[in-house]
């Protein structure tokens, strides 16, 4: 069966969502750990020997995400990983817009992508029209 205009861009999405978190985000903590607890963790008030264990939950995350029958469990959990990010940045009071919310936007693309490519999902929470 032919997927929908909307199935592929929720796709790319989807995808782009994944490169982000697993090359600025993923990666980084395992290739560079110094400079991120340097400059990521430290300044958060969170200590070093937490940074592996961040970068694993964040790879369990987005793994769930991207296989078809766990994409759900992925993304909620990565929700609740996302929401912690957005705490921790309130807490210390970064930027709103550029480092505070940015949890929020990768949330929004999250959950949009998945939206798309999901037709369940998208039966579960249909868009309406407003009401007259």
């Amino acid at each position: 069966m032919k997927a929908s205009p909307s199935v592929w861009t929720g796709r790319v999405m989807s995808g782009l969502f994944v490169l982000f978190m697993l090359a600025a985000s993923v990666a980084p903590k395992y290739l560079m750990p110094t400079m991120v607890a340097e400059q990521n963790l430290a300044p958060l008030g969170w200590p070093v020997q937490y940074l592996m264990l961040i970068a694993s939950i964040e790879l369990i995350c987005v793994i769930l995400y991207v296989i078809p029958r766990t994409s759900l469990l992925g993304a909620v959990l990565m929700t609740g990983l996302l929401g912690g990010a957005i705490a921790a940045n309130l807490r210390v009071e970064n930027p709103l817009f550029s480092h505070t919310l940015f949890g929020l936007w990768l949330g929004v693309a999250m959950w949009g992508g998945l939206w798309l490519r999901d037709a369940a999902l998208r039966a579960a929470f249909p868009l309406r029209k407003a009401a007259a």
